[in-house]
């Protein structure tokens, strides 16, 4: 079948799902392919916060903690993400940024996994992970004695690759699910089956997932995961991040930022510290209500899919668009030094196409935004364009092709 921009177009007119663009702002005249950096802004959320601002704060001053129920709201959005990252109700909360989440669930893991039977000393994670994830990694280890040993991980492989580089001296396993730089995919519930069979436990970072992947924590039996709010699930910049844990953790281990609202009775104001039940022991201050009133609008556009087939349908839609993608790109990699470094498989490709050249990618990045497609760079030689299912278009993916 050849495809013209007019298939691309009776594709956008035929798909139920090409409806929800109708929830964002977008601006006229642009190609955005950059939601996997920052999605983009939905029509609900300036009136939304604005009724925050204006309503609630404005007329209820600090009555609004109470009036409107603000001191639930982490829990209330927190159980939004969690219907599309596969957790249970009372399991997910919003809380910091996701650099914070994984300082906390670090912390906790190494606890859980140094009592795992034999002395466990390292923190496995890959030499490719996304700066701060071993930043706080490396953190981590000069707080608890352990050490860092970066691995090179292809994904592609599954339980097999991860059984080749753990051993009994792993006590966690800090993976991302969707790689940052390359759009790989790691298939999660084998991973985590293959680090649990050693005696390890797992942290994910879901921020490349949520709301663009099909995500099921508890099914896998993940212990732990963290992901930011910014990118598909469309919060708006710095968005507050979220952070999970396996229930069955609840009560084993404990997170260091002991702050006020992770206790068990946050208003009797008690100086020593008893941490709360579940996952409400990794909130650590008072939460930013302005800034979750934006994320939970743009979360509710995620959520907007479940009658249309949720998650499943939008993955859907997101591999067409990247499959259609790498197809018009592949002539031009032909003619030029440009190469295609994401996964073509579908089950190993995440919401992005990333193209490499080997005298860097900025100047192509940059001539693209030029002409009004909006992709980003990431050093030395990656350009990446992001593929939201929700307000992507195939006719978009033509144009920028084109």
């Amino acid at each position: 079948m050849t495809v013209t921009r007019e298939t691309c177009a009776l594709w956008d007119e035929e798909d139920p799902l090409s409806a929800l663009r109708e929830l964002f702002m977008l601006p006229e005249g642009i190609i955005y392919l950059d939601g996997n950096s920052l999605g983009a802004l939905p029509r609900a959320t300036a009136s939304a916060v604005a009724e925050v601002i204006t309503a609630q704060w404005g007329s209820d001053l600090i009555a609004g903690w109470n009036t409107h129920d603000w001191l639930h709201m982490p829990n209330r959005v927190g159980d939004k993400i969690g219907r599309l990252i596969g957790a249970s109700s009372g399991d997910v909360v919003v809380a910091d940024s996701t650099s914070i989440n994984l300082y906390k669930v670090l912390m906790a893991a190494c606890e859980l996994g140094s009592t795992t039977g034999h002395p466990r000393g390292e923190i496995v994670t890959e030499r490719g992970n996304f700066p701060t994830d071993l930043y706080i990694a490396n953190s981590v280890a000069e707080m608890t004695g352990l050490t860092v040993r970066l691995v090179d991980f292809d994904g592609q492989g599954g339980d097999s690759d991860v059984a080749s580089l753990i051993d009994e001296r792993t006590a966690v396993v800090l993976l991302t699910h969707v790689d940052y730089r390359s759009g790989r995919v790691l298939d999660l519930a084998s991973v985590t089956a293959a680090v649990h069979e050693h005696g390890a436990v797992i942290v994910w970072d879901l921020a490349h997932s949520a709301g663009a992947m099909v995500v099921d924590l508890m099914a896998a039996g993940a212990d732990f995961a963290v992901g930011c709010g910014y990118k598909f699930l469309n919060g708006g910049p710095g968005a507050p991040a979220f952070v999970w844990m396996h229930p069955d953790h609840a009560g084993t281990v404990t997170q260091p930022l002991r702050g006020w609202l992770g206790h068990a009775a946050p208003f009797e104001f008690d100086p020593l510290y008893r941490p709360a039940p579940g996952i409400d022991a990794f909130q650590v201050g008072t939460p930013p209500i302005v800034s979750l009133a934006a994320l939970e609008c743009g979360v509710d556009t995620v959520l907007a899919a479940e009658p249309l087939g949720g998650m499943t349908a939008l993955r859907s839609r997101s591999l067409a668009l990247s499959s259609l993608f790498i197809a018009l790109a592949d002539p031009v990699c032909e003619r030029h030094t440009l190469a295609v470094m994401t996964p073509r498989s579908g089950a190993h490709r995440g919401s992005q196409v990333s193209l490499t050249h080997p005298e860097g990618a900025y100047p192509i990045v940059q001539a693209l935004i030029a002409r009004g497609v909006v992709g980003d760079y990431r050093a030395p030689d990656v350009a990446r364009f992001g593929f939201s299912p929700l307000y992507t278009r195939f006719v978009d993916v033509w144009d920028a092709g084109e």
